[in-house]
């Protein structure tokens, strides 16, 4: 059983988020796709609404800013929709899991999209973690406050498994300390996957280049949120990121490096499942879903 004050501590964490985005629950969802020759899955855990009130998006402009932005793309002014997804990675004696959503607690549902994907949670060799904000690393824990994948290594920076001790989501350090490998910013976690340093939304925050082949695949982690706000306006701050200054200028150089380079990604809080392309749009950028 979850210790009381871990619980308490476990949900202010989870409530600091919920300040600004309210999780939804979602429709279990596990869609599969390759990269060369890795077998790769998007997952479904949960739905993230966000207020357009000047405090997430856009900080410093008024909400009438990203209202424009909004509807120029088609999309309502008010709310924004993020997605929470997840990736499952199959490689030769392993099975990789890319974060782990809200987790059973705030109602995520990426334990049955992992059973649509025929992968049960004890299957789960490696969870690599982009960073410590509750929802990509409140799944770790369990419904009854054990590790939620208790056969996996957890697999994160060096800054970041120091951050998420300390940050909104502590709770969950004690109960996967004894499964933590982590690594310097940038090296090769393992064959076929590459860590990638974006520094500004958390101290360690990763991406996680998948190669196999001529082919590759970029998880972006949170360098961008909304697929319409934060590639439209890239330089505009945005309440998530711990060093605003350093977040923005990261998302302005990875999105320009996307375009030119057409490189694949997968981004977790665009619209599922969330794989698809950076492209130019007017004097931003926009994201081109895959066609499936």
């Amino acid at each position: 059983m979850i210790r009381p004050l871990a619980s308490l501590a476990l949900g202010a964490a989870f409530a600091a988020v919920a300040v600004s985005a309210a999780p939804r629950v979602a429709a279990p969802a596990a869609t599969p796709f390759r990269v060369g020759a890795v077998e790769v899955v998007s997952l479904r855990d949960a739905k993230n609404v966000v207020a357009n009130d000047g405090q997430t998006f856009g900080i410093g402009h008024p909400t009438a800013d990203v209202a424009a932005v909004l509807r120029a793309r088609g999309a309502p002014a008010d709310p924004i929709t993020l997605g929470v997804d997840q990736l499952l990675v199959r490689l030769p004696g392993r099975v990789v899991l890319i974060d782990s959503g809200f987790g059973a607690k705030m109602n995520g549902v990426l334990v049955r999209s992992l059973a649509a994907a025929g992968v049960t949670p004890d299957q789960v060799t490696d969870v690599l973690i982009t960073h410590g904000h509750p929802d990509h690393v409140g799944g770790l824990v369990d419904a009854n406050g054990k590790p939620a994948f208790p056969r996996a290594t957890m697999r994160m920076s060096a800054p970041e498994w120091q951050s998420l001790q300390q940050g909104r989501a502590a709770a969950v350090a004690p109960v996967i300390k004894a499964q933590v490998k982590t690594f310097a910013p940038g090296a090769q976690v393992m064959p076929g996957i590459t860590a990638v340093a974006l520094p500004g939304h958390t101290p360690g925050h990763s991406g996680y280049r998948i190669s196999s082949g001529k082919q590759s695949l970029l998880v972006i982690g949170d360098t961008a949120h909304s697929a319409i706000v934060s590639l439209a306006e890239p330089a505009w701050r945005i309440q998530y990121d711990g060093d605003k200054q350093q977040g923005a200028r990261t998302r302005e150089r990875e999105l320009a490096q996307l375009a030119a380079t057409h490189q694949r990604i997968f981004a977790g809080h665009f619209p599922y499942p969330g794989i698809g392309y950076v492209v130019r749009s007017g004097a931003g950028y926009a994201f081109q879903p895959e066609q499936r």
